[in-house]
């Protein structure tokens, strides 16, 4: 996908990664926001499954995911947490390459927020069942992005979902919350409530 200059990334008042984690293929993408709005920047997956070694694996993950953060200096990672599935094994090597590139961002001081697929399908198309096709042809028109610069594996897309995700739902604003009951306003308001 195209490299952006070093000046265009600068240009940008926010870099978002976005990660979807996987042992055979690992989707990323890099969400800039100019202006309030954003923009595709990259998006592309790490091939793994030359690999053999589950380690060599986790290495590579490290060592791809360090050199994107360090190429486009990012402000937040967006990542997609795995779902449960019933193979335990399967799990438990995914949790391994989602961790391991969790802490490739926590090495270069990037904050890291993780999203339910469900939340993400939500956010990007409405639909919290919906499938990585329609997120993907979502993303698409949202984005302003033509099918020609669309990557064509899911795992791409799925990562600039979670990025996406991640910019709506930090974007929001936030909404002071209220005492939960009587007793709770009374404790923050001592000097407003009067013996009765």
């Amino acid at each position: 996908m195209e490299q952006p200059t070093d000046s265009r990334v600068r240009e940008l008042e926010r870099v978002i990664i976005g990660i979807d984690p996987g042992t055979n293929v690992m989707g990323y993408a890099i969400l800039g926001v100019s202006c309030r709005k954003p923009q595709m920047i990259a998006m592309g997956v790490i091939e793994l499954g030359k690999l053999g070694d589950h380690y060599l694996r986790l290495g590579r993950i490290f060592d791809r995911v360090t050199m994107l953060v360090e190429q486009y200096c990012p402000d937040e990672m967006a990542i997609e947490a795995p779902f449960f599935g019933k193979n335990v094994q399967s799990m438990l090597k995914l949790g391994r390459a989602q961790g391991v590139a969790m802490a490739a961002a926590i090495s270069r001081q990037v904050p890291i927020t993780e999203y339910e697929p469900r939340k993400i399908k939500q956010a990007i198309t409405g639909n919290g069942a919906a499938s990585k096709e329609q997120v993907r042809e979502m993303l698409r028109r949202i984005l302003g992005i033509s099918p020609e610069q669309m990557h064509p594996q899911l795992d791409s897309t799925d990562a600039l979902g979670a990025a996406l995700c991640h910019y709506y739902e930090s974007s929001r604003p936030q909404v002071a919350k209220g005492p939960k009951s009587w007793k709770d306003y009374i404790a923050r308001n001592p000097g407003k409530v009067r013996g009765l």
